[in-house]
């Protein structure tokens, strides 16, 4: 469980009560879905994009005490969380991991430069108890003839005003750049990437980048399991439109595998997209895929019915007028909307976590394998 001991020195009542209160709810809603499902012989894997953690860039306020509360509790709910959206400075982090203790560890990338990279990281926050870091750890860049193709008109026009346009082609490494980790849980060894793919547009080019980008990775890792016979799981934020999308089509030509009922899943706070995604692409045999789901933290806080509750906290600015110059006034039910669609997406986030649980206590397999007459299985 994580630290508490913040919570008593909070000197306004009705923050500490409200907070106490979220944090019961919040655990209740966590045992009913996902804690009977923890268990030495199994590994509970998340994955979450929260939204800028803890940049402020948009100016929406950073996220308040109670809020890091709330994310460490669901965190820690789980064993290994691969989380999307670090910011590059990571005071956010930091506060996350002083609340879920001394058995937590984390290991983050550097962030990707250039506009599409928005300043972010990509991590893992593991319990140390359950989960041990394999001491490899890497960024995915793709060699050449592999790289993502982006095409972009070049206009130039001549004295006499006549207008030429050409198309040139440019062999882009990954918007923000995938990071693989060795770890081990019980018997199972894996190689686990979390990523977070571009996401552009709709459509035309930009989606054609999008599609390109988790079709390259897809590729890179089908291939290196392939030649390596190890295990691999791709999870994060795939910007994946629907099963039945093109953005799928990658993952399943590769031959990922995905839990049935994450395909059903529906990962944006909004609910009517399938972001984000956990893909496994697994050698070991003796690994099962035990429940799954998505958790909606939106059951316990941050719900449609907090709006007045939070109503101060929000800043005036964001909250009352619909531009920065404050020239056009909300009315009540855009306050409302600002309230359900921005603020609190960015003390949560716009997306919710996915996890899986995995069963990684292969010792009656290996047992078997010792008697006579059978190949003893890798321990």
């Amino acid at each position: 469980m994580p630290r508490y001991f913040q919570i008593p020195s909070w000197k306004n009542d009705d923050d500490r009560n409200r907070t106490l209160d979220r944090l019961l709810a919040l655990r209740t809603q966590l045992k009913k879905e996902v804690a009977k499902h923890k268990s030495e012989s199994s590994l509970l894997l998340g994955t979450w994009n929260l939204r800028e953690f803890d940049s402020n860039a948009k100016k929406h306020g950073h996220r308040l005490a109670e809020s890091m509360h709330y994310i460490a509790e669901i965190v820690a709910g789980f064993d290994l969380v691969a989380i999307q959206e670090i910011h590059r400075d990571l005071k956010g982090l930091h506060t996350l991991m002083e609340l879920l203790g001394d058995d937590w560890d984390y290991i983050v990338t550097d962030t990707t430069e250039g506009k599409s990279g928005n300043n972010e990281r990509v991590g893992f926050v593991y319990d140390k108890r359950k989960v041990a870091f394999r001491n490899v750890a890497g960024e995915i860049v793709l060699p050449k003839g592999k790289r993502i193709v982006v095409k972009k008109e070049i206009k130039t026009e001549d004295g006499a005003g006549n207008e030429t346009v050409a198309v040139e082609e440019d062999a882009l490494q990954f918007a923000r750049t995938p990071f693989m980790v060795a770890f081990q849980s019980g018997w199972f060894k894996f190689n686990l990437c979390s990523l977070h793919i571009y996401f552009g547009a709709a459509s035309g080019d930009k989606l054609k980048r999008r599609t390109d980008e988790i079709a390259q990775l897809a590729k890179f890792f089908a291939d290196r399991q392939e030649k390596s016979g190890e295990n691999y799981i791709l999870l994060g934020d795939f910007n994946i439109v629907s099963p039945e999308h093109k953005t799928m089509e990658a993952l399943k030509k590769a031959k990922f595998k995905i839990p049935t009922n994450l395909l059903k899943e529906k990962t944006n706070l909004k609910g009517d997209k399938h972001y984000d995604q956990i893909a496994l692409k697994v050698e070991d045999k003796r690994l099962a895929i035990g429940a799954s789901g998505v958790f909606d933290f939106t059951h316990s806080v941050f719900g449609k019915k907090d709006f007045l509750t939070y109503y101060d906290k929000m800043p005036p600015a964001k909250r009352d007028f619909l531009d920065s110059k404050k020239t056009k006034a909300r009315s009540f039910k855009q306050k409302q909307d600002y309230y359900m669609t921005h603020w609190r997406t960015f003390q949560m986030s716009d997306h919710l976590p996915m996890w899986a649980e995995l069963k990684v206590d292969f010792t009656d397999d290996y047992l078997k394998s010792l008697k006579t007459g059978q190949t003893p299985l890798a321990d």
